[in-house]
């Protein structure tokens, strides 16, 4: 271990002592920081419109407080973000984490307390650092930089409050990282949030690519274009000639599987170590305690109580009451102001000593292969908009990921089936991913310059496809319905490889 690495596992080895008692009493942690929350939560408005100061336990919790999604809570959050005091949470609200999901705007906005920062995201970072040290006793992780990806928005001042600010979670992160950790990352802060990621990319590998780095943090798809134009400034066969010392890539917000053959070409090492996270804009939630291991640990001593939604039966449990391998959607309650928030995901148990988690899917409709979150309220808006400005009419579509590969970016393939078709093509192409840039932040960003993902790629097929297709897998009727989104490509490849035969 070197010398750095062995000087900061010591400083992290309080961390792990406390994070690995966390385990054993799980359920015990989460009933004292449901006491916590509603505790400091009564003084403000929504505790006493819920009289938090009158609930005693998880049972009368969940019947006195109401579930809420975004949608829902958004009244609540525009009272904070025009600088209202005690709305949700009795502290002062300075952050704002930004995202896309919802349906009637074109971000979300997450509020992000101190107290969130340090006793979630924070506190949860230096758990998986202890840990993967721990994991690795020759490890130099610490003698070396940890590259990490700032966010596609920087950090600005939320108008018309100049009091509160918002970007990216990463972005809000980076902004307020403890001393400690600022001494280990590259590159400077005002690199790492720029929001021109062309002008990004270009100054990252320039100057990464003459240090030493030991880590990367970030999501796939911006990892792979950072890791492809540093290849192109040294003229190097793969990342290792540049960066011999690289042992871990912390990654997150979308799937891993498909890029991971992509990984061990660009990084062609056995002792390369990956390790998965669940660090959302609502907060940090799981992270993978080992390179081999199946599932990500769950965080429960880290300022976010839990709770899942059986989506079979539509029972809601604690902690306490959640069983292997059932498909819950999560909810969360959190030092922010957050209560009995349906973030949008859904996981499943696959271990309850420790609680180990995977990732399922959304519980809506959604392509996020490439960290845009685009959702079907998104493309039904999209396509009918570019119908419109083109008059043509839609019968039916899909969409899916197009994934990264060595050879070319990423994209949303589409296959749609008209009415009445539009008189150019191409010209609806162009109108249907400029509607989207309009209606989602996070596509906007990615396509920004095609830099991460390029155009959709669009299939235009003959009348009548889409019931064949049904037809063919025997569910055509009223019941059965066409995914409008899928996250992989399972039911696109299956009807390209039916148009040949209807065509």
């Amino acid at each position: 271990m070197g010398l750095v690495t062995k000087i900061t596992s010591a400083f992290l080895s309080k961390r792990l002592k406390s994070f690995t008692e966390s385990k054993k009493k799980a359920v015990h942690d989460q009933a004292d920081l449901l006491n916590n929350l509603l505790e400091k939560g009564s003084i403000t408005d929504y505790g006493k419109r819920y009289f938090f100061n009158k609930i005693r336990d998880y049972d009368s919790f969940s019947a006195q407080v109401p579930l809420v999604e975004y949608e829902d809570f958004s009244v609540e959050i525009k009272k904070v973000l025009r600088g209202e005091k005690n709305v949700i949470w009795p502290d002062a609200i300075k952050w704002a984490a930004m995202s896309s999901g919802t349906t009637n705007d074109k971000s979300k906005f997450i509020p992000v307390s101190d107290v969130s920062l340090k006793k979630n995201h924070y506190r949860s970072g230096q758990d998986l650092l202890a840990q993967y040290i721990s994991n690795n006793k020759k490890s130099k992780l610490f003698d070396g930089y940890s590259l990490v990806l700032g966010g596609s928005r920087q950090v600005t001042p939320y108008s018309p409050n100049p009091h509160i600010f918002t970007g990216d979670i990463s972005a809000v992160l980076l902004k307020n990282l403890p001393v400690w950790a600022r001494a280990f990352r590259t590159p400077s802060i005002d690199v790492a949030l720029n929001p021109e990621w062309e002008e990004k990319i270009k100054k990252m590998a320039k100057i990464t690519s003459q240090q030493n780095i030991t880590s990367i943090s970030g999501v796939p798809t911006w990892t792979i274009v950072l890791i492809k134009e540093i290849l192109r400034v040294t003229k190097s066969q793969n990342i290792l000639e540049v960066w011999p010392n690289l042992e871990l890539f912390i990654h997150g917000a979308v799937s891993f599987d498909p890029y991971r053959q992509l990984f061990k070409e660009l990084i062609p090492s056995k002792k390369m170590n990956y390790l998965e996270t669940y660090n959302a804009s609502e907060g940090f939630f799981a992270f993978q305690d080992g390179p081999d291991s199946e599932g990500m640990l769950l965080m429960t001593n880290h300022g976010v109580y839990y709770e899942f939604e059986d989506l079979v039966n539509r029972t809601i449990v604690n902690l306490e009451d959640v069983k292997i391998d059932k498909q819950y959607a999560l909810i969360i309650s959190t030092y922010s102001g957050l209560w009995r928030y349906k973030v949008g995901d859904t996981v499943s148990f696959i271990s309850l000593d420790p609680y180990k988690i995977l990732i399922t899917g959304r519980t809506k409709q959604f392509i996020n292969a490439f960290g845009e979150e685009v959702i079907v309220q998104n493309t039904d808006k999209a396509i009918s908009n570019a119908c419109l400005k083109t008059n043509s009419l839609f019968y039916n579509y899909t969409a899916a990921p197009l994934y990264i590969s060595s050879k070319s970016r990423g994209a949303h393939e589409w296959i749609i089936e008209f009415i009445k078709e539009p008189d150019s093509k191409k010209h609806f192409i162009n109108i249907l991913d400029k509607e989207l840039m309009k209606l989602n932040s996070d596509y906007e960003a990615k396509r920004y310059r095609d830099i991460a993902i390029k155009p959709p790629q669009v299939h235009f097929v003959k009348s009548g496809f889409f019931d064949f297709w049904l037809k063919s897998k025997k569910k055509l009727g009223g019941q059965h319905k066409v995914p409008r989104l899928s996250n992989d490509r399972k039911f696109v490849d299956d009807m390209l490889d039916k148009v040949s035969n209807f065509q």
